[in-house]
């Protein structure tokens, strides 16, 4: 079978955007899609794909599937990537894009080489340990230890659309790739989990390093990123706007104090398009 496909990175974070009106995928197939074509070696590469579907509450309905096939409720760059994708064939720039867990609005900015600034809302994060999930006897995980394996490592818990531990660290000189794959299938999460280890540079910047459930260390996370700031100013360590540095650049997330929503805004760059031979 073959499928047409377009393929957009946002500071790094991959997604391919197969074209499912004229390829006849079953539902029950994109999982297999999603791991085959997401392979780095023997297919496209990237961190998962964006099906793209009707939707009575929205312009567009978004399904997000990881690399390893498994489904996530949000991804913010893939919002971002979504609304460029879908303002190469119309006239809008301003988007309202249904995910599994809500209807968020992605807009277009000024252009950037190869592609486009852009904001997009991430809706309000979630402290309470239940609706992360995460087990704990706990109401609120905030910067407390959590048992991981044999060892208890301080953690904030809370969803952005989708779960995120979020760990205080000092510097990056340790293997955080092996800790965040066991903390992503650690015993707390029921539903797995995104990881990241923040290290707090200035009241208005942090760098991070990001773990992704399903798809492994990535270039950048959206929601990531959402969480991180929503997570220190919580701690009272940064201001409600801030830039948060991944390897490739920095995204800027404000938490609005009129509404509670957080607010992302980063780059978003076409990479390329091709046809797919998936059997």
């Amino acid at each position: 079978m073959k499928i047409a496909f377009k393929k957009y990175h946002a500071l790094g974070n991959d997604f391919i955007i197969p074209d499912m009106t004229t390829a006849r995928v079953s539902k029950n197939r994109i999982p297999e899609l999603a791991g085959t074509i997401c392979d780095r070696r023997s297919g496209v590469g990237a961190d998962g794909i964006l099906v793209l579907g009707k939707s009575k509450a929205a312009d567009i309905k978004l399904d997000i599937f990881n690399a390893d096939g498994s489904w996530a409720e949000k991804s913010g760059n893939g919002l971002r990537i979504c609304a460029v994708h879908i303002a190469s064939s119309s006239r809008k720039r301003s988007f309202l894009i249904e995910t599994g867990t809500s209807v968020d609005k992605a807009r277009l900015g000024s252009k950037v080489r190869g592609g486009h600034i852009v904001t997009t809302e991430l809706g309000q994060p979630e402290f309470a340990a239940k609706r992360v999930p995460v087990r704990s006897r706990q109401k609120f995980i905030i910067n407390s230890p959590v048992k991981i394996g044999t060892v208890e490592l301080p953690m904030t818990c809370l969803a952005v659309g989708n779960p995120h531990a979020v760990i205080l660290v000092e510097d990056f000189d340790f293997d955080w790739k092996t800790l965040g794959e066991e903390i992503e299938h650690a015993k707390p999460f029921p539903n797995d989990t995104n990881v990241e280890f923040v290290r707090v540079l200035s009241r208005k910047k942090v760098r991070v390093a990001e773990w992704e459930r399903g798809a492994g260390a990535t270039g950048s996370s959206g929601t990531g990123a959402g969480a991180v700031v929503a997570t220190m100013v919580t701690l009272g360590l940064v201001d409600r706007v801030c830039e948060v540095q991944f390897d490739l650049g920095s995204l800027i997330v404000e938490w609005r104090t009129t509404d509670d929503v957080l607010e992302l805004t980063g780059p978003v760059q076409f990479v390329m398009e091709g046809v797919f031979d998936f059997r």
